[in-house]
């Protein structure tokens, strides 16, 4: 399960060197952590002398949503000069992903940006990190407030329950039989996604009725098989949302070449480089996304500020960003990216992500 490890470091000499003197002469020294509960370390402490080095945890590797905020991550870090190192679990289960939090504390990480596979099999080994010194930035899922710093946000959850529901709605007629695919079924940001999708339909669309959540582990084959069982079992299903990148891939390759196509819709949460083809050969008509590659970019930037002091992660608090500008924190230590988008065959192309 463990198998897998990428690492990429970034970063010219002196800012290595920095890295290491600060390791060496700041050790853990304590103060505390932006949303209280936990105690945390300076993180190197703040200016020239700050221990700018970063850690990339997704749920899983080799899904192409993270590769693609990883490499945000890595860019906004090359900017602000710090050093990067992404690692991570083969597979997105509850606890896979602790002893690479543990081993990023040992290693003298200044920061860690974790995308959360459950908000509490975690939060144990993220509150050791914090009490030696590493600041905590959860982004895309994540772990109960208690056990972070900051939470970067892709867009807020009403927002993306919505834009999904819509979606489906629209192409199915308003009226029929949907399913969900998702992925694990301790995701904290896919579950707070399917509550809302299922008060949106009871309160907004009578006419369709939600017969079944399914999960496929974000694994491609078991969501290719998921969506195979739920058309077995419901005959009569109009469209699936799959809000998770792997998860509406893999349905939309298996209704490709299947006598489903153009007969049962496909919605929900994809990447445009993912989507292109189904799109394009009618599949799809449409799905939601906001940029992996901004919320990377966005979270190590939140990373830096924390770690130097910039900010604590008290509601009010406001960095920069790089590019993407000025952001505020918001209420529970959050920090919102913006608006989901909608892709379809007028505008596909103009992306490459």
């Amino acid at each position: 399960m463990f198998a897998m490890q990428r690492k990429r470091r970034i970063a010219t000499t002196a800012a290595a060197l920095a890295v290491g003197v600060t390791l060496l002469v700041t050790g853990c020294a304590g103060s505390t952590g932006g949303t209280g509960g936990t105690d945390g370390g300076d993180g190197g402490g703040g200016g020239d002398d700050a221990n700018l080095s970063i850690t990339m945890l997704p749920k899983n590797l080799g899904n192409p949503y993270f590769d693609t905020s990883t490499g945000g991550a890595e860019e906004a870090t090359e900017e602000f000069g710090g050093t990067f190192e992404e690692v991570g679990p083969s597979e997105a289960s509850p606890t896979s992903q602790v002893q690479y939090i543990q081993t990023a504390a040992q290693q003298g990480a200044g920061g860690l940006i974790v995308s959360a596979n459950d908000p509490e099999a975690i939060c144990d080994a993220l509150d050791e990190a914090r009490t030696a010194g590493v600041k905590i930035v959860t982004f895309d899922s994540d772990t109960n407030p208690e056990c972070r710093d900051l939470f970067i946000n892709q867009a807020t959850a009403e927002g993306i329950a919505k834009v999904q529901v819509d979606l489906i709605a629209e192409q199915i007629g308003d009226a029929g039989q949907v399913a969900i695919l998702s992925a694990s079924a301790n995701a904290t940001n896919q579950n707070a996604w399917i509550e809302m999708m299922e008060e949106e339909f009871a309160a907004n669309h009578p006419d369709i009725e939600l017969v079944e959540t399914v999960y496929g582990d974000d694994d491609d084959q078991t969501s290719f098989d998921k969506t195979a069982a739920l058309l077995q079992t419901y005959p009569e299903l109009k469209g699936i949302i799959s809000p998770t990148t792997v998860g509406i891939a893999a349905a939309a390759r298996y209704l490709s070449t299947s006598e489903y196509k153009g007969k049962v819709a496909l919605t929900g949460l994809g990447t445009p480089n993912q989507m292109r083809e189904y799109v394009e050969d009618g599949t799809v008509t449409a799905f939601a996304l906001w940029n992996p590659a901004d919320l990377g970019y966005l979270a190590a930037f939140a990373a830096q500020a924390l770690i130097t002091g910039e900010i604590t992660g008290e509601e009010g608090d406001t960095f920069e960003a790089g590019k993407l500008g000025s952001f505020e924190v918001g209420e529970g230590a959050s920090v919102l990216l913006g608006d989901p988008f909608v892709f379809d065959a007028e505008n596909i192309g103009d992306f490459d992500f």
